[in-house]
């Protein structure tokens, strides 16, 4: 297989990881919460960096989707008082945690290979350049296995829930009196669309 192909089934793969929670998302008009996480992980990256000092450590991950379910608690928290509608609370925890970021990366990362523009833009034409190697055999990029794992999650996620998802998406009031509990399953959706962030 040529790195053009694998270039490609990683950019597909991506693709379906993502449009499997995103439906969801927009259909909650929650679009702008995908994009606070995107940004906001950077964050657990950077913490899960840092207690590690390993990029190829499986705790960025945990670090990542831990934040970005922690922003949108935090984003809910700020809307909940009332004196803020949910895009103006976005507004103020999406730059407040990737600032903090920032600020930690430029200031003690200094002697490592972790640098704002490599961990927020990345570069998908070098994704098969790190490979999967098990006793000699090489089974591709670990890139692609990575989205596909978490495609099929999504993807089982959403058929095993797919009933309680849609009754909560847009009646979550009914939702609740089928004793579904839509705030658990905002919760899990949310955990997904972090996940499938930081994977991608």
């Amino acid at each position: 297989m040529t790195v053009h192909t694998e270039i490609l089934l990683i950019a597909i793969a991506v693709s379906i990881a993502c449009a499997i929670p995103g439906v969801f998302l927009v259909l909650r008009r929650m679009s702008m919460m995908a994009d606070a996480i995107t940004h906001t992980v950077f964050l657990g990256i950077v913490l899960a960096f840092f207690v590690t000092e390993d990029l190829n450590s499986p705790l960025l991950l945990v670090g990542a989707t831990v934040v970005g379910v922690g922003t949108v608690w935090l984003t809910e928290m700020i809307h909940n008082t009332g004196l803020v509608n949910e895009d103006a609370s976005i507004g103020i925890i999406f730059p407040l945690l990737f600032s903090i970021a920032i600020i930690l990366v430029s200031l003690y990362s200094g002697n490592a290979h972790l640098d704002v523009d490599t961990a927020l833009l990345g570069e998908i034409a070098f994704a098969p350049f790190d490979r999967w190697i098990v006793n000699g055999t090489d089974l591709g990029p670990v890139s692609l296995w990575i989205s596909l794992g978490v495609a099929v999650i999504n993807l089982l996620l959403v058929m095993l829930f797919y009933k309680e998802l849609q009754l909560s998406t847009f009646d979550p009031l009914l939702a609740g009196l089928f004793g579904f509990m839509p705030a658990l399953i905002h919760y899990v959706l949310m955990t997904m669309v972090s996940l499938t962030v930081v994977a991608s």
